[in-house]
């Protein structure tokens, strides 16, 4: 009995933190980190970029992107595909905002000077789920190397 009522008060702190976020913004998050961990290595530097981008594209606080990453985090290790956050993108981001994402992933992915075979990889997957153009994603990759 006791089990349960823990278990009931543990599911309902945890909608109540994730309703503060949208879903779109975890999916946002959720596919930068999977691009950060894909290769092995969490480089300070892909973490900085993840968090500098989150603060462009969705324009929180630091306090809020530290929460969201860490949200993010949990939600990547259950994920068994890049559809249940591909999907968000589809439904909430425009063009602009895809080739947004797209150059931030990019960004995130060359952040440590080496660009890992499963880190473009993971790009290009992404690319064709959220329905970017060939072209597209090769002038994201260009611009995030600006």
């Amino acid at each position: 009995m006791i089990n349960k009522i823990k278990d009931f008060f543990n599911k309902k702190t945890e909608e109540s933190f994730e309703s503060s976020h949208s879903v779109v913004n975890i999916a946002t998050a959720a596919l930068l980190i999977e691009v950060m961990t894909i290769d092995g290595d969490m480089d300070k530097n892909e973490i900085a970029s993840i968090k500098n981008n989150l603060s462009e594209i969705l324009d929180i606080s630091d306090s809020e992107i530290q929460e969201l990453i860490e949200l993010s985090q949990e939600e990547v290790e259950e994920a068994t595909s890049l559809y249940q956050f591909t999907k968000e993108i589809n439904s909430h981001f425009d063009l602009d905002q895809k080739l947004e994402l797209m150059t931030a992933l990019w960004q995130v992915a060359l952040a440590d000077d080496y660009l890992d075979k499963y880190e473009e990889s993971i790009i290009r997957k992404i690319s064709d789920l959220i329905h970017l153009r060939h072209s597209e994603y090769i002038q994201c990759k260009a611009n995030a190397k600006n």
